[in-house]
């Protein structure tokens, strides 16, 4: 990499990290393996800011972000594209009456291509990206080679914690991967960003929100906890429940553990995480019991057994 080039790298970082909240050690790698020309896999649970980072470098970079979601239904074709069918029958096969799916999209835009849920797409078409990563051109029957302009990247994205219809990578496409791992945000990380999204005024509830949404993850009953929107949007309940309730807000400094806080608004926050996190944690198979009643044993120990818990961080 040139000087020029470096400094251009740096300044499209300096640009980046006005859209996120920390996240300067992820964005630092992924950007280095973007800009060196590597394909990336992103591995980490949901809500761990993989889709932000991607956008804001390509929004900053200014080359197209072509979204593709990994399953059983993302076929070689689906993929790469195909002919109108009623074109077809009127021409016959022609380069024009070539419909791009995803990938020939990214690579003739100098795109990145965003694969989610990697590890969910079938082998026979995961094959067909690996000729794009490693030659940065496929030939389509009919319509000829396509090569990729030199921003073109392959993007993949897969969560270590759900096997539920997923298969295991082959070497041949870990091989040509980079892979960063992506793991949580600290819980100041992570109130600001629910601060931010939500606008809600009481440090208080975004300190609440976060603390109840982060228990979630470090029980031995739940196999995988919720990701920041779980609390993004048990803030965004709560504040509607307590306006339509009459119930203030305590604006009480978030650094503070509650004290003495109201029955009407400790209510009101085990509505919200009951119905904002009921369908976003999944328990062990041992466990017998609804996830309300693990959603509730987290309040009463956030809020009842030991209140000095609730203290962020």
């Amino acid at each position: 990499m040139t000087s020029a080039e470096g400094a251009s790298v740096r300044e499209v970082r300096r640009r980046v990290a006005r859209h996120l909240v920390g996240r300067e050690h992820e964005l630092d790698l992924l950007l280095a393996a973007v800009a060196a020309g590597r394909d990336v896999l992103l591995e980490g649970p949901p809500g761990t800011s993989k889709s932000t980072l991607l956008r804001a470098i390509t929004a900053e970079w200014g080359v197209p972000l072509v979204f593709v979601e990994g399953n059983a239904d993302l076929t070689p074709t689906r993929l790469v594209g195909h002919h109108d069918p009623a074109r077809v029958l009127r021409e016959d096969y022609t380069p024009e009456n070539f419909v791009p799916g995803p990938l020939v999209e990214a690579m003739r835009a100098g795109g990145f291509l965003y694969v989610e849920e990697f590890n969910r797409a079938p082998e026979d078409t995961l094959n067909t990206l690996l000729t794009a990563m490693a030659e940065r051109r496929i030939a389509v029957p009919r319509v000829g080679t396509v090569e990729a302009l030199p921003t073109f990247r392959v993007v993949a994205s897969m969560n270590p914690y759900d096997n539920v219809g997923t298969a295991r990578l082959s070497s041949s496409v870990t091989d040509r991967l980079v892979r960063l791992a992506i793991g949580y945000q600290d819980a100041a990380a992570e109130r600001g960003i629910v601060g931010r999204r939500t606008g809600v005024e009481s440090p208080r509830l975004v300190a609440d929100a976060v603390a109840l949404t982060r228990a979630t993850r470090e029980r031995d009953d739940v196999r995988q906890g919720s990701s920041v929107r779980g609390a993004i949007d048990l803030a965004l309940v709560a504040a509607q429940l307590a306006a339509m309730r009459e119930v203030p807000l305590p604006d009480e400094p978030a650094v503070e553990p509650p004290r003495g806080l109201p029955a009407d608004y400790t209510a009101a926050v085990l509505d919200a995480l009951l119905l904002a996190l009921s369908g976003r944690i999944a328990l062990d198979e041992t466990v017998e019991v609804p996830p309300e009643t693990v959603l509730r044993e987290i309040w009463e120990d956030h809020f009842l057994l030991r209140p000095a818990a609730a203290r962020p961080g």
